[in-house]
């Protein structure tokens, strides 16, 4: 039997590894009380330090801003090429009602 990998959300993450930067508790202690491997904690300590410059960083606010418009507009292109799946569906279906008017009409 294998046990199932847990994931844990950004703000999970981020909590236990600001309560490792208070040093109130030692590492193995915050680990033993998540239940969490010390060296993955380690991990995401490492990771915290080494992108903390981006929360300062104006660009990555204007990548942000610039993914958020793209999902934007993801969004509404999904939704027009729903709308005309169900355009060309229902030209079809027209399409063949009036072949078939005109069979019986011959």
């Amino acid at each position: 039997m294998s046990k199932k990998r847990r994931t844990f959300k950004p703000e999970e993450k981020a909590k236990i590894v600001l309560e490792v930067l208070r040093e109130e508790n030692t590492l193995n202690e915050i680990s033993q009380k998540y239940n969490i491997s010390p060296q993955l904690i380690s991990r995401w300590r490492t990771e915290f330090l080494d992108n903390m410059p981006a929360v300062f960083d104006k660009k990555s606010t204007e990548i942000e801003k610039l993914k958020q418009e793209h999902e934007a507009e993801k969004e509404e292109l999904i939704n027009q090429i729903g709308q005309l799946t169900v355009d060309i569906n229902w030209l079809k279906k027209k399409q063949q009602q009036v072949l078939d008017w005109r069979k019986k009409g011959l």
